[in-house]
């Protein structure tokens, strides 16, 4: 996933932003409500992680903003304020979820996961396109029955592809999944990446399931 984390305590933030990088999600990171309001303009995020008490504009005021101008990307709020009215204030602005610290990485992880899904209408962690099986939750992968092993990046590549099954994706939205921070990557990244994936879901070059369609993207498409 490509996340947003809106956190102005910089310890907090950089021991999120890392590990959730760590377990393969693209991360961009926040200090104040400003700052990530234009993140929120230039960029698409699978989910926002977001701090209530912020300098600035605050979450709940940034959470506004975005669904006032139509923004549905999921936000889980995550703040010190545990009372039932804070809650409810924020679930009525627009959260999606809410998560109290302290809180467990491990908890915040799964939540996100579980927005994940419910976003791509997705009810179970398991994603299956064809002879690919992608467990969301345990972040496995099987294809026929035989689990293969990939890097984070990979592993980011193919879920991508997995929830957006038989849909073209061009070269720039993948390397905006894939890059998140803006970075220049080499000019053949994607194709260097996907030639890999290609490479660990069918060693032997008997499946074909990452189609290119010359000028436009590619695809993943079993039945192609």
């Amino acid at each position: 996933m490509k996340l947003l984390i809106v956190e102005d305590a910089p310890r907090l933030r950089t021991t999120v932003g890392t590990a959730l990088d760590k377990i393969g999600h693209t991360v961009d990171l926040a200090p104040d409500g400003a700052e990530a309001a234009v993140l929120l303009i230039d960029h698409a995020y699978d989910a926002v992680v977001l701090d209530i008490m912020l300098p600035g504009i605050d979450g709940l005021e940034l959470l506004r903003r975005m669904r006032g101008r139509g923004d549905t990307t999921p936000v889980l709020m995550l703040t010190a304020r545990d009372s039932i009215e804070d809650r409810v204030g924020g679930l009525a602005a627009g959260a999606d979820d809410y998560l109290v610290k302290p809180f467990s990485l491990a908890e915040l992880a799964a939540r996100l996961e579980a927005l994940h899904r419910r976003r791509h209408g997705i009810a179970q962690p398991v994603v299956k396109v064809g002879p690919v099986e992608i467990n969301t939750g345990a972040r496995q992968v099987r294809v026929e029955e035989k689990e293969i092993q990939l890097t984070a990046r990979e592993y980011a590549l193919l879920e991508y592809f997995a929830l957006r099954p038989r849909r073209i994706l061009s070269r720039e939205q993948i390397e905006a999944h894939l890059y998140p921070d803006g970075g220049s990557p080499a000019s053949n990244a994607v194709d260097s990446a996907i030639c890999q994936l290609r490479r660990k879901l069918s060693p032997d070059g008997s499946l074909s399931l990452i189609h290119t369609r010359r000028g436009l993207g590619y695809t993943l498409d079993p039945t192609a």
